[in-house]
């Protein structure tokens, strides 16, 4: 008559470091340009990521154990060139871009904490903007669980 009761731990993802100058991910909260949340409002749209604070320049970070999966564009307009490349990235089951990061490579699996590229100049384009990276789920969901 002994019950068996089985426990199944969840485990929380959370994203690691991204850039070198931000270990705890600190986000972009509130500048002139806008806010950083997911769900701020960009006039007509919705912003659907979060913005962690990354220095120009700084070295950006694989967050866990990721494989890369392509390099994007992230605008359509010349207007944004200095900051108009990204990457898509897998790992621990999620599906994630980041943007305004020039990537180290295209393809390929890369370590934990390891560097995955460099982020570009913000402040070429968005002169007094808090600089950051925008981490944006594939399929458009919030991340903020994730930090």
């Amino acid at each position: 008559e002994n019950e068996s009761v089985y426990l199944f731990n969840r485990i929380r993802i959370v994203f690691g470091q991204f850039c070198r100058g931000n270990p705890s991910n600190e986000k972009r909260t509130s500048d002139m340009w806008g806010s950083g949340h997911y769900g701020a409002s960009r006039g007509d749209r919705i912003h659907k990521g979060v913005d962690i604070r990354c220095e120009d320049g700084d070295d950006v970070f694989a967050p866990f154990d990721v494989t890369v999966d392509r390099k994007l564009k992230v605008y359509s307009h010349n207007r944004y060139a200095a900051i108009d490349e990204g990457m898509e990235l897998w790992g621990e089951g999620l599906c994630f871009k980041l943007f305004y990061v020039r990537p180290d490579q295209t393809s390929g699996s890369v370590k934990k904490g390891e560097r995955i590229g460099t982020m570009l100049p913000m402040q070429t384009v968005y002169p007094g903007i808090t600089s950051h990276i925008h981490v944006q789920m594939c399929d458009r969901t919030d991340p903020t669980q994730y930090f």
